[in-house]
């Protein structure tokens, strides 16, 4: 099913009989079991105001799309979706609607938030077939609720998105990165804590195969002046990487390269920085072969092992973070459980916006 514009979603989901599985550009997976609904086909960009750093798009829009179109202006989406279809060994075009139902968020998580702190409003069609707008073009716009914040992440399981507003950023004069070698795994998390507590204003930190990287982006002179500072901060052997090369650093981190093409499961586990190894420690003492990547200063685990892992990852993990088997077939749950209160929220959101049951995807 792919219909071709809002009015033909919303008649599709009218005289739908069975579960629903909402598509947008194939890279991500379907979860459940229900016949596809294509959003590829409702696409263009419909508004963009680079002096008001706004951009409306139909949510069916490919991402790389977008991506040209702000870049033809220096501007940029700041919270840089990732690019997994290496990872997860899919073809495909990621879509902005796809980003938003996945609330994506790359390295600069740590300075901007994720796609949900940039997005200013929302189209979708609900499970009754109505369409339903919220939010606005301005970060100040109220309503009653705030329905941008609650489809960001929702995957598919409230309603389908037909169009997402986004804040966007300007690109900076300038990108460098410190690459730091020597560090274990304990001693690089702590340097990545110290330098998000500093006031260098980092905007990514990450801790890759027995690497330090920290990013600093902005001012050419404010760049350089962070970055030497940032390297005074933490005992190590520091390399200044700029430009094109650091980018190129930020791009593996945010697709979790060093993972791609190999056998075995990922996880996505996020968690308090503090915490961050404690996963990879239970591994080790359970003897699983595994390896580690950390971004977002340690909030964010990259984990690659052996399949049939989920419950030792999860029992190590408890009730400090969450995670999610993002490629591998297991018998573990793809998503974490949900507490209880937790899980009666959402049944109560789902009957509100999908009383008849439609949506089955998001949680598999």
């Amino acid at each position: 099913m792919r219909p071709a514009d809002e009015a033909e979603l919303s008649e599709a989901i009218r005289g739908a009989n069975g579960p629903l599985v909402v598509r947008g550009g194939g890279t991500r997976g379907l979860f459940g079991a229900g016949e596809a609904l294509d959003t590829g086909g409702i696409t263009g960009v419909r508004l963009y105001e680079p002096a008001a750093l706004t951009l409306v798009a139909a949510a069916g829009t490919p991402l790389a799309e977008v991506e040209a179109v702000l870049a033809a202006e220096r501007q940029r989406l700041a919270f840089e979706p990732a690019d997994l279809r290496g990872l997860l060994e899919r073809d495909g075009v990621s879509t902005i609607g796809g980003v938003a139902a996945e609330n994506a968020s790359g390295p600069r998580r740590v300075q901007v938030g994720a796609a949900r702190d940039a997005m200013l409003g929302v189209r979708f069609v609900d499970g009754t077939g109505a369409v339903v707008a919220n939010g606005g073009r301005v970060m100040k716009n109220v309503t009653g609720y705030d329905l941008v914040k609650l489809m960001a992440g929702s995957r598919g399981t409230l309603g389908v998105l037909t169009e997402v507003a986004f804040k966007v950023q300007a690109q900076p004069e300038a990108e460098a990165t410190l690459v730091g070698e020597g560090f274990s795994a304990a001693s690089g998390l702590a340097a990545l804590r110290a330098a998000l507590a500093s006031p260098f204003d980092v905007s990514g930190a990450a801790f890759v195969s027995g690497q330090v990287l920290l990013r600093i982006e902005g001012m050419a002179g404010s760049v350089a002046y962070r970055a030497g500072r940032l390297r005074a901060l933490t005992a190590g052997d520091w390399t200044l990487v700029e430009g094109a090369e650091s980018a190129a650093l930020w791009r593996a981190v945010r697709d979790v390269q060093a993972f791609a093409g190999r056998p075995g499961a990922v996880w996505r586990i996020s968690c308090v920085p503090g915490e961050a190894l404690a996963v990879p420690q239970a591994l080790a003492a359970a003897r699983v072969p595994h390896e580690a990547l950390w971004d977002w200063g340690g909030g964010l685990l990259w984990l690659i092992c052996p399949e049939g892992q989920g419950r030792v990852i999860r029992s190590a993990l408890g009730e400090r973070g969450h995670a999610t088997r993002v490629r591998g077939d297991e018998a573990a749950p793809a998503l974490p459980p949900l507490s209880p209160q937790v899980a009666a929220l959402e049944a109560g959101l789902r009957a509100r916006f999908d009383p008849r049951g439609l949506f089955a995807g998001g949680r598999g």
